[in-house]
Order: C-alpha cells, then structure tokens, then sequence
C-alpha cells in the first residue's frame, strides 16, 4: 500500500479494501482505520476507529451507537456480533462481529459503519493507521 487516506465514498473503499488485503498478504494481527475528529459529534473524545482482524471486527459504541449499529448489520446478514462486552469503568460497549467475506464487502461494511454508527458525511476523511 501506498496510500493511507481518503475522503470520497469510492477512495474510502477501495482503500479499505486495500488495507484487507495487504492484512491478509501480510498476516498481521489486525488492521485499524479511523475516521477524522468531528468536533460536533465527538467532542471532546478522538474520532472513532474500527479494527479488523481474524475475520472479526472490533468497535467501541455507546448504546445509541450499538442500536444504529444492529440497525446496519441487516444490510450484511452474513455479518453476526459474537461479543458485547460492557465494562463497569467504561463508557460504551466494545463489540466483536465475525464477518467473513471478500475485501470488498468488508470495506463496504466499514465505511457505512462511520456514516451510519458514528454519524460521519459522505465526504468524511478516512485513514489506515495500522496493518
């Protein structure tokens, strides 16, 4: 991989999907991707991130979040959330979906989750910050 940002529906995906495949070439633990701060929406607290690894994905949401998030998992039915784990000092919930598909897919699934999860736009700027 050469790049490492994006802030277009179609660039955000295919780096994505990029990153999926340059995780697998190279059989790192995970990949992470993050999207930018969004003062409005986050406030205080950094952009979200979402990692992948092991044909897992792996986020923290708050309960609205968690109910979007069960919302979007409809459009992806081969997609299922094995863990939600609540800590008592934390705020949220970290969830594990097993998602077993091509990169592409995983891509997708990524990117509608910023918009549809964590309330990103469409022109939201994206990065890979770990394979």
């Amino acid at each position: 991989m050469t790049r490492f940002e994006a802030d277009s529906p179609r660039e955000r995906r295919k780096l994505f999907a990029d990153a999926v495949v340059a995780h697998r070439n190279r059989g790192s633990a995970f990949l992470t991707l993050e999207a930018a701060h969004d003062p409005d929406i986050d406030g205080e607290d950094p952009g979200p991130w979402i990692q992948f690894g092991d044909r897992t994905f792996n986020m923290d949401v708050t309960d609205e979040e968690l109910d979007r998030l069960k919302d979007l998992l409809s459009e992806f039915p081969e997609f299922r959330i094995d863990q939600l784990e609540s800590p008592d000092e934390a705020e949220g919930t970290n969830v594990r979906i097993s998602a077993r598909s091509d990169a592409n897919r995983l891509a997708g699934f990524a990117d509608r989750a910023f918009q549809a999860v964590y309330g990103r736009a469409d022109d939201y700027r994206a990065w890979v910050t770990a394979i």
